[in-house]
Formats: structure tokens, sequence, C-alpha cells
């Protein structure tokens, strides 16, 4: 196990490497007065594009542009975002936790209904709640992410007077919370809040996320339960289910013990997968409910062409499919002993 986790780290900085050649080419398709723009957090600095064109070796040839570029990457140095009118860094560090907050709530319940609704449906192949809950699945998968939000907004929020708002927080609690009185640990609303013993601020954070956390659940949940029904049924269909059923194994230790155990290693590949994007941002339910996470800024970045920011994107996203890849096989070899690492 450890001599896999060696090896699959070792691949990791391989991958990287392949990305920051890729990252660097795209990047060198423009001329070294755009590259300059991404050092510019001033406009009085237009002045001296030449001094930041020599500073930062944009014109040298091609391999020591790589070799500063890199050595910039590895001081934390990514640029200047012009949409979060901060340093890329720092503009990640910031709006992280509430796309971390929105996938913390809305991961558990894909996964676990996506499961759930999965195997009942297996179970009871063909009956009225399998079709039931296999026209739910098409129904969800079929439906807009976009058409769906603005829908949720106009009744919950429109129809019924603000009762479920968007964005992250309501403004008395974001100037509160924002003040002296409230310290920021995680930069997450709900956690500070629990942290701080502010309840109201918890209960006006929930509020905010619900609209937003029922449309992922409603449409990524129906991925999961489809790839877990259909995983379900040919575990059922195995032999060692015949097996255990004839030794006088009842139902239900059959279902959860043999069938269900086998049947989540496919389900777990496309969970690593709608994690790590919910991680990576959602780009159309935070634009739509205004909740100021990476999927927003990088949406703003990719209209006003921030190139500093859309690498960052492009980084961030590349480093966290291949760590989801790595937990996932670890997973593999949890959920059934007989996949082993070598």
């Amino acid at each position: 196990m450890k001599t896999y986790i060696i090896r699959r780290l070792l691949l990791l900085f391989v991958v990287l490497f392949g990305v920051s050649i890729l990252v660097f080419a795209i990047l060198s398709l423009f001329s070294p007065e755009q590259r300059a723009s991404v050092f510019i957090t001033d406009v009085k600095q237009l002045r001296d594009l030449q001094e930041i064109i020599q500073t930062h070796h944009l014109d040298a040839p091609i391999h020591v542009q790589y070799y500063y570029w890199v050595k910039a990457l590895l001081r934390g140095d990514l640029g200047w975002s012009i949409t979060a009118q901060r340093p890329v860094l720092k503009a990640l560090f910031y709006f992280l936790p509430n796309t971390i907050e929105l996938a913390l709530f809305s991961a558990p319940l894909i996964i676990v209904i996506g499961i759930w609704l999965g195997s009942v449906s297996a179970v009871h192949q063909n009956r009225l709640i399998d079709h039931t809950t296999r026209t739910l699945a098409i129904i969800g998968w079929s439906l807009p992410t976009f058409w769906f939000g603005l829908m949720l907004l106009m009744i919950f929020y429109g129809y019924f007077r603000g009762l479920l708002p968007p964005e992250a927080l309501s403004t008395k609690a974001n100037l509160y919370v924002q003040s002296a009185e409230f310290v920021r640990y995680t930069r997450i609303n709900t956690i500070d809040a629990l942290l701080n013993w502010k309840f109201w601020i918890l209960l006006d954070a929930l509020r905010h996320l619900v609209l937003p956390v029922i449309t992922l659940t409603v449409v990524q949940c129906a991925l999961v339960m489809r790839i877990m029904r259909s995983s379900m049924l040919e575990a059922l269909g195995r032999g060692y289910i015949t097996t255990a059923r004839a030794k006088g194994a009842s139902e239900a230790t059959v279902v959860k013990r043999h069938a269900r155990r086998n049947a989540l290693i496919p389900v777990v590949t496309v969970s690593g997968w709608l994690i790590a994007g919910l991680a990576g941002g959602v780009v159309i339910t935070e634009t739509i409910f205004s909740r100021k996470g990476l999927g927003w800024w990088w949406a703003r970045a990719a209209v006003q062409l921030d190139i500093p920011a859309i690498l960052c994107a492009v980084l961030f996203n590349a480093i966290l499919f291949v760590v989801t890849n790595l937990v996932v096989d670890l997973l593999y070899a949890y959920i059934d002993p007989r996949v082993t690492l070598k």
C-alpha cells in the first residue's frame, strides 16, 4: 500500500509537469506585452511595460521563460487578477470557502440519496417503485441547471417574497461576520458560526444554502442513482448471490452485505469525479445564486480575459482531479478486498 501511494504521488508530479508545459504553451501564444499585463496592479505601471517585460524575462528564449515562470509558481506568484482585484493566490483562498461550503452540503446528499434510490430500484426491478425512480432520474438528469435554478429562485425568492434568498448571507449577517466581534477561523460561514456560537448566523447561512444545494442534488443525484442501479442489477445476478440465498441468508443480508458492497466500485469512481467537480467550482449554480465561489470568479475571469485567474483554474483543477483519482483508487481496496494495490 505504501509503495503504491508513493508511486502515485511521484506520478502526480509527472502529471503536473505535463500540465505546466501545456499551460505555458498556451500562455506563450500571447505577446510579451499581453503577458506583462499579468503583473500590472496599477494603470500607472503601463508606462513601465518594457521594464516589466525585462524583469520577468518575457522576451527571453522559451526555455528561460519557462524556468522563471515555474519559479514564480513555486513561490505562489500566479499574477494579479483583474476580476478579483488582488493577487491570484489570495483570490483563490478568498473564493474557495464558499465553494467548499456548497460542496460539503451537496456531495453527501447526492451520494447517499443516489446510492439508496439506485439500490431500491434494482432490488424492486420492473415494479412501480423502479419505474418511478427511473422516471425521476431521467427528469432530473434532463433538467438544465440554469433553468431549474431560476425556477427555484422565482418560486421561493420571488413568489414567497424572499423565503429562500440567493447569495451566501443576508446583509445583516454579512455585516456582523465582517465585524471585529466575529472571528473568521475557516471563512466557511456555517462552520465559523458554530465556532463563534452564533446560531442565528448559522440559520441564516443554511437558509441561503437550501436552493443551490437542492439544484445540485436533483441534477447530479440522477447520475449516481442510474449507475448504482445498473451496477446493483449486475451484482444481484452473480453466482455468489445465488449461493448466499441457497445457504439461507436473509434478503437484507444478501442485498446489504454482498450485492451493494460489490456494486459500489463504479459508484465510487463517479462520486469522486462529482466531488472534485463540486470542489472545483460549479459555475452555473454559483452564478445563478450569486454565491461568490471559485466557479463565480472563474466565469467572470473568462468573460474579462483575466489570464492569471484562468491559468489558476486550470492548475487547481488538474491537481484536484489527480488527487481525487488517488483517493478513489485507495477506496477500491477498502470496499473490495479482492482489489490489490501494487
